[in-house]
C-alpha cells in the first residue's frame, strides 16, 4: 500500500505543477462563463450605431410602413438603383421594391454592400409583411375583419411547477433542465475520455522510454497500474475542485447580472414555487435554475465520473501497455470511441423522454451510464434507478480493473510485437 500511496503521490504531482494544467484549470471556467454571459450581456445593450437604409418603391404604396427605430433610420428616394452602386456613404443597404407584393411576394430585393445584419432583414421583412396583410384584409371589403382575426388569435404561457415527495411546489423548466443535464454530460464525457487518454499516455511513455522495466523491480505492474489510474483520478477531482470553488464565486455576480433577488422572492425561501401569474419569463428561469436538484446532481455527478473513470481508465492502461506506439492504439481504441459515441448520442436523444426505454437502459448499462444518466438527473430520476445505476458501474469497474490487471502484468514487459484482441483476450482469462 505504500508503494502504491507514492506512485499516487508521484502522478499527482507531476500533472498539477505542469503549466498548461494550471493555465486550463484557471481560464477554462472563465472562458465558459465569457462564452455565455458576454452575448446575453451585449444583447442588452442596444447599438449606439444607427443604420442608414434607403427605400427605392416604384410603387409609391410601401415607403410609408417603414417607422425609424434607436437602430435604424430610413429615408424614401426616387433616384435609379445604379446611383447607389459606387455610393461609399454610410448607407447599410438599399430596398427595392418593384411591383404590388400582395400579387407579387417576390417583387422586393435588399441590397448593399456587404452582408445584411439579421436585425435589419427580420425588421424590413415584418413591416412589408404587415402592410401586405392589412392590404388583403381591406381588400376583402369586410370592416374589423383585421380586429376580428387579432381577437380570435390566443397565445398562452404555461408555467410548469413540479411537486415533490412532500407535496412542495417547486418551479420547473424543461429548457433549464435540459441545459443543466447537457452541461454534466459533456463534462463527464470530456473528463472520462480526457483522463483515461491520460493514463494510456502515461503508460506507453514509460514502455517507450524502459523506464518501466526500472519500476516494475520494486513494485508489481498491478500496483503500478492503480497507482497510475489513482493518481491521475486525483488530478481530475482536483480540477473539479477548483473549478467548484470558482463556480461559487460566479453564481451571485450572475445573480446580480440577471437583476432577479431570489431572498425576496418569498418569505419561506428561495426555492418555493411563486404563487405571482405577473412572473416574467427571466424571473422563472431563474427560479428554476435555483431550484435544481444540486445535491443530488453533484453526488450522483461524483459517484458516476469516478465510477466511469475507473472503468475506461483501467482499459486505457491494459491498452497503453500492451502496444509499443501511439498508430498500434487504432485498433484497440475504435471500438471504445464508438460505444462513447454511442452513450453521447444516447444521451441527446434521451433528452427528449428522458423516462423513455433508451434513456433507462442507457443509464443502467455501465458502460454508458456514466454519460447518460447524468443528463436524465436534473429531470428527476427515481432512487432505485440511481442505485442500480451506480451498483452495476462499481461492479463493472471492479471487474474491468481486475482483468486489466491481468493484461497489464503481461502486456508492460513485451517489446516489439503488437498483440492482437484475442490474445489479450487469453491473457485476461489465463493471467
Amino acid at each position: 500500500m505504500n508503494k502504491i500511496a507514492i506512485i499516487i503521490r508521484r502522478e499527482f504531482l507531476t500533472r498539477i505543477k505542469k503549466k498548461s494544467f494550471i493555465l486550463l484549470t484557471i481560464l477554462m471556467p472563465f472562458i465558459m462563463c465569457a462564452v455565455v454571459i458576454v452575448p446575453l450581456l451585449l444583447a442588452q445593450i442596444n447599438s449606439d450605431e444607427e443604420s442608414k437604409v434607403v427605400i427605392v418603391d416604384k410603387t409609391g404604396h410601401y415607403a410609408d410602413c417603414f417607422k425609424d427605430t434607436l437602430n435604424f433610420h430610413f429615408q424614401t428616394s426616387h433616384q435609379l438603383l445604379p446611383a447607389y452602386k459606387s455610393d461609399t456613404s454610410d448607407i447599410s443597404a438599399v430596398v427595392l421594391i418593384t411591383d404590388d407584393l400582395a400579387k407579387n411576394p417576390s417583387a422586393v430585393q435588399m441590397y448593399s454592400h456587404k452582408e445584411v445584419a439579421e436585425n435589419l432583414y427580420q425588421y424590413v421583412s415584418s413591416c412589408l409583411n404587415d402592410q401586405v396583410r392589412k392590404d388583403k384584409l381591406m381588400a376583402t371589403g369586410i370592416p374589423e375583419l383585421g380586429k376580428m382575426i387579432d381577437n380570435i388569435q390566443a397565445e398562452t404561457s404555461i408555467r410548469t411547477i413540479k411537486w415533490s415527495e412532500g407535496g412542495e411546489e417547486k418551479d420547473s423548466h424543461r429548457g433549464v433542465a435540459m441545459v443543466a443535464g447537457f452541461i454534466m454530460t459533456m463534462i463527464s464525457y470530456f473528463f472520462v475520455l480526457t483522463y483515461g487518454g491520460m493514463v494510456m499516455q502515461a503508460v506507453m511513455e514509460e514502455k517507450a522510454n524502459r523506464i518501466v522495466e526500472l519500476i516494475v523491480s520494486s513494485v508489481k505492474p498491478f500496483q503500478l497500474m492503480l497507482g497510475k489510474i489513482a493518481g491521475i483520478l486525483l488530478v481530475g477531482l482536483f480540477q473539479l475542485l477548483i473549478w467548484a470553488l470558482l463556480l461559487a464565486v460566479i453564481v451571485p455576480i450572475a445573480d446580480k447580472l440577471c437583476g432577479v433577488n431570489i431572498a425576496m422572492m418569498s418569505a419561506n425561501g428561495s426555492t418555493a414555487a411563486v404563487p405571482d401569474a405577473g412572473l416574467s419569463d427571466a424571473m422563472i428561469m431563474w427560479l428554476s435554475v435555483m431550484n435544481l436538484p444540486y445535491l443530488e446532481m453533484g453526488i450522483m455527478f461524483l459517484l458516476l465520473f469516478i465510477g466511469g473513470y475507473l472503468l475506461y481508465a483501467s482499459v486505457f492502461a491494459a491498452i497503453g501497455a500492451s502496444i509499443n506506439e501511439q498508430q498500434d492504439s487504432s485498433q484497440f481504441m475504435m471500438p471504445i470511441m464508438l460505444l462513447m459515441a454511442f452513450s453521447l448520442y444516447a444521451a441527446i436523444y434521451s433528452v427528449e423522454n428522458t423516462d423513455g426505454p433508451l434513456a433507462f437502459w442507457a443509464s443502467i448499462f455501465p458502460l454508458s451510464s456514466p454519460i447518460v444518466m447524468m443528463v436524465r438527473i436534473p429531470f428527476g430520476v427515481p432512487l432505485w434507478q440511481e442505485i442500480l445505476s451506480v451498483a452495476l458501474l462499481y461492479l463493472t469497474a471492479l471487474l474491468g480493473i481486475w482483468g486489466s490487471g491481468r493484461i497489464y502484468r503481461v502486456g508492460i514487459l513485451m517489446y516489439g510485437k503488437k498483440p492482437s484482441l484475442k490474445q489479450m483476450m487469453r491473457w485476461m482469462l489465463k493471467g
